[in-house]
């Protein structure tokens, strides 16, 4: 394994977001706004991980890390696209899927020895700790500013109503559904 640069420091803080962000989704029982906002923010550190893991090799091959990753871009767009589209269980399972696959992932890389993380936790378990701290900070301090988004400045959901009856644009019986159910939620 090459020693830390730029690419590889991004990728594990890029991964360790992706780590964080992913039990709030999963777990969170609305679906709404902060859902989706959450949502554009854990696909784009997702597409970062995958993508910038291409450049990051051990002696010039490829892992099964590097397959992974391949399978995890094809995983995620569909999952971003079946949400587009309104299949939510498809969407549910290629996020929930990309994300244990993410973690299986950062297992692997922070216990084989020989690697990166594992070395880094050998020799400085400060930095370590300094940025695993930073990462949730971050993610707690996005997710708080998405959540007070919706209540300073944001508009309301009834404006959005007014604003759709108000142009005379029917809705479908499959929209006013969606929009019910999101409501239960």
């Amino acid at each position: 394994m090459e020693p830390w640069n730029v690419l590889l420091a991004s990728h594990v803080v890029a991964a360790l977001f992706v780590l964080a962000i992913g039990p709030l989704q999963i777990l969170r029982r609305r679906r709404d706004r902060i859902h989706r906002t959450m949502g554009y923010f854990w696909v784009t550190a997702m597409y970062y991980v995958c993508f910038s893991s291409f450049w990051i090799v051990s002696d010039g091959h490829f892992s099964w890390l590097h397959g992974l990753s391949a399978f995890t871009i094809v995983t995620v767009t569909l999952g971003l696209v079946s949400a587009v589209l309104g299949n939510i269980a498809s969407h549910r399972g290629n996020m929930i899927g990309s994300y244990i696959g993410i973690a299986v992932a950062f297992i692997f890389a922070a216990t084989v020895p020989g690697r990166a993380i594992p070395d880094l936790l050998a020799t400085d378990r400060s930095s370590v700790a300094f940025v695993c701290g930073l990462v949730v900070l971050s993610t707690a301090v996005i997710f708080v500013s998405v959540k007070r988004g919706g209540r300073v400045g944001g508009t309301s959901r009834t404006v959005v109503t007014v604003k759709a009856a108000s142009a005379r644009v029917p809705e479908s019986r499959e929209v006013r559904e969606r929009r019910r159910k999101a409501d239960i939620r």
